[in-house]
């Protein structure tokens, strides 16, 4: 099942975790090491990260490593991008209404 790569971003857990391989491929345990949270739920956020294609789990060995997909996040910025501009937009003719009743 491929899921909604809203939904992965929702969980601050899987947040971290991607914030943690947004510059390097960590194994697995490495990634769980910076947790509070059991090695089996940690499994279960990277997981949904990876059916969401926001990571990628590579063997190496006996270890697994998850990488960043950053082509999956663009989804996410292209969507933030239009209401940035729809506010903005708002934001200006509203300091152009307060402009015009000060003179």
């Amino acid at each position: 099942m491929r899921r909604d790569v809203f939904q992965a971003i929702a969980d601050p857990t899987r947040r971290e975790i991607i914030q943690l391989i947004a510059h390097k491929k960590l194994n697995l345990n490495a990634i769980a090491n910076q947790f509070d949270i059991s090695r089996p739920a940690i499994s279960q956020h990277i997981k949904l990260l990876e059916e969401c294609g926001l990571i990628t789990i590579t063997q190496e060995g006996r270890d697994r490593y998850c990488q960043m997909e950053f082509k999956k996040l663009q989804e996410v910025a292209k969507w933030i991008e239009q209401y940035s501009i729809f506010w903005n937009k708002k934001l200006d003719a509203l300091e152009q209404h307060l402009n015009q009743k000060d003179k």
